[in-house]
């Protein structure tokens, strides 16, 4: 294939992506955003494989590791449930800065079959971008490693920190910038795998500090390094659709983290940064708190309250995910709108561990979207709600958040549920949340609480409605 028919179609690879992103940003075009992205997707594999020459027994290769790649990736794709989502994620992060590193590696070690130069001789700018490819790669590989350690459970969720750590941090980072630069002059292999260890070494450094009421917003910014980490490595191979394709995911990554950030009143360059700057109090002191008396209540009693109120604001949450009831959800508002009860879905910007979370397993009930309300739009609400239904939720309806300084959620806008009427609080007991901060919201007078699987206690209120 002519190298003029290559870039041609690789621009429309690049349209289709961007068609993508522009259909993945309502709800009511995400179907054809995916299905942009896909057909953006088989169309540079395909260009990419016709614009390489490729010898017979390369070939068998190349299509069994196409052809395995593919039907691992199907079988995660049918298996995957939606609570296992945000680590899903990440670990497909860590694949795409791993990817990043390896094409880096093969370009340093074969320049002349990437028309660079020669082994230790590679062109300035090529060596120059080869280094932030490979730099941000690393950093995104062993970062996205970290995050789905702590999404899995299989790493304490509360922020790991110790003396100094923000120092090193930063020596490590001017070390990083010194290596790049001095990988121009002197291109040896030691220096070129100490930028690779060095990258590795301050992406673990930068997500272990981070705390679970933040991790979605390190899921976002993970994203966004690991589409810089491919725009880098496409400029070192000349190839468009990586360039293309990486500054979309980079950018758009980027701006969805500041929106995050803004929305949860963090930092931006605190959270990039490894949380730099945040508090790290222990917040409000848990034993006395779980001292205190709750009500109880059973699906009987929610269904009373939310059958003879006016308004009822529903507030899903990560417990929603686990138990998978949301279709029971969606059973129990249409009974209720049969009463005449209003019904609405309040959705934070952090439910859940992923951006959107929510969102998709509402979409996925058939919720419709003009119920669906975000933080800013309908926390005015509460105050003039009769009922608020949490389901599963927890760190994003904690009133602490604006009540204690040394809280690691203090500041963050919580959805105001505690002043409603009435609240219901679907959980299976009073753990506290995934930032380790026990919510306040249990022990107040208009709180009844629901200890039960969300799924199960949810469809014990529909029996209850009719």
């Amino acid at each position: 294939m002519s190298a003029n028919l290559s870039s041609l179609l690789y621009l429309v690879t690049g349209i289709l992506f961007i068609l993508a992103l522009r259909g993945l940003s309502s709800p009511e075009t995400s179907r054809m955003g995916n299905v942009f992205g896909i057909v953006g997707m088989i169309l540079a594999v395909i260009v990419t494989f016709l614009s390489v020459e490729i010898l017979f027994n390369n070939l068998i290769f190349f299509v069994v590791a196409l052809l395995l790649g593919g039907l691992i990736g199907s079988i995660i794709a049918f298996k995957i449930p939606m609570t296992a989502m945000p680590q899903l994620v990440a670990g497909f992060h860590s694949l795409v800065g791993l990817a990043a590193v390896l094409v880096a590696i093969s370009a340093y070690y074969n320049p002349e079959s990437f028309g660079l130069g020669f082994f230790q001789g590679i062109k300035t700018a090529s060596i120059v971008e080869m280094g932030i490819g490979v730099s941000i790669g690393a950093l995104t590989f062993s970062g996205s490693i970290i995050a789905f350690l702590k999404l899995q459970g299989l790493m304490s969720g509360s922020p790991i920190t110790f003396p100094g750590q923000h120092y090193l941090n930063a020596i490590i980072g001017a070390l990083i910038i010194f290596l790049i630069v001095y990988l121009i002059f002197n291109q040896t292999s030691e220096i070129f795998w100490t930028l690779i260890a060095a990258s590795f070494l301050i992406g673990f450094l930068i997500i272990i500090p981070i705390g679970g009421a933040d991790m979605p917003v390190v899921i976002s910014m993970l994203n966004s390094y690991s589409g810089w980490a491919a725009a880098g490595i496409g400029f070192t191979l000349e190839n468009s659709a990586l360039i293309i394709t990486g500054a979309l995911v980079g950018s758009s990554g980027a701006i969805l983290s500041y929106i995050m950030c803004k929305a949860m009143n963090r930092s931006f360059i605190s959270v990039i940064l490894g949380g730099f700057g945040t508090e790290s109090g222990e917040g409000a002191n848990k034993s006395d708190q779980e001292q205190k008396p709750v009500k109880n209540g059973n699906a009987e009693d929610a269904a009373f309250l939310m059958k003879n109120a006016s308004s009822v604001i529903i507030v899903p949450g990560y417990g929603m995910a686990v138990a998978q009831a949301q279709h029971a959800l969606r059973e129990m508002v249409d009974k209720l709108k049969k009463n005449d009860v209003k019904v609405t879905y309040a959705i934070h910007p952090v439910a859940g561990r992923m951006p959107g979370h929510m969102n998709v397993l509402l979409a996925e009930a058939n919720v419709p979207y003009d119920e669906v309300f975000e933080l800013e739009d309908i926390n005015n609400d509460f105050a003039n709600t009769d009922v608020a239904f949490v389901i599963g939720a927890n760190d994003v309806t904690n009133p602490v958040a604006k009540t204690d300084p040394k809280s690691p959620i203090f500041g963050m806008p919580v959805l105001d549920v505690e002043k409603c009427k009435s609240v219901l609080f679907v959980k299976r007991g009073l753990s506290p949340g995934y930032a380790g901060v026990d919510n306040e919201l249990f022990y107040r007078d208009n709180t009844l609480m629901l200890f039960a699987d969300a799924k199960k206690m949810t469809e014990d209120i529909v029996k209850n409605l009719d």
